[in-house]
This record gives C-alpha cells, sequence and structure tokens, in this order.
C-alpha cells in the first residue's frame, strides 16, 4: 500500500511538472500549500490509524481479562498522547512550509 501511494505522488508531481520548474531554476512557491495539504493529510492518517489501532488492541486485551483495565488504560492513554503530539508536530512544521 505505502509503494502504491509514493508512485501515485510521484506520478502526479512529474505530470504536474514538478520535475521541470526545478531543472529549469523556475518559481515553485505555488507548490506550498500543496506540500501543507499532502503533510497534514499523511500524518492525520497515520495518526487516525495508528491510534485506532492502540485502542483497538487495549480494548481487546481488557475484554479478554477485564482485571487488566487499570493495568492497560493509562499505558494506552500516555501512547495516544504520543500519538497525537505527532500529528500537532506535523501540522506546526506543515505551517512552516512558504
Amino acid at each position: 500500500m505505502k509503494g502504491r501511494f509514493f508512485i501515485l505522488i510521484s506520478i502526479l508531481l512529474v505530470l504536474f511538472g514538478f520535475d521541470s520548474a526545478l531543472a529549469e531554476g523556475g518559481d515553485v512557491s505555488h507548490w506550498g500549500p500543496i506540500g501543507k495539504a499532502l503533510a497534514i493529510g499523511v500524518a492525520a492518517l497515520g495518526g487516525t490509524l495508528s491510534q485506532g489501532k492502540a485502542i483497538s488492541s487495549a480494548l481487546d486485551s481488557i475484554g479478554r481479562n477485564p482485571s487488566s483495565k487499570g493495568d492497560v488504560f493509562l499505558p494506552m492513554l500516555i501512547g495516544l498522547a504520543f500519538v497525537e503530539s505527532l500529528v500537532v508536530l506535523a501540522f506546526v512544521i506543515a505551517n512552516g512550509i512558504k
């Protein structure tokens, strides 16, 4: 799946003439908003998928062993906070793109 995504992005960049604009020393500043959108979109997608997997695994383990709720819940929340901080960091970095 990852390979297909990068191949699609590469094809789109070539079709839109990104490489030729760079080779000719042209202005590529109009690609900034597209870069921002891709950066935030990929970060949000990755964060969403990883948070879903973390919650699913935690609830599955609690469902199998209800007495482990206290041992699973806090590490799950800390992990979710770390994942969310990466998404926020990607948002901040993307806003730095000119």
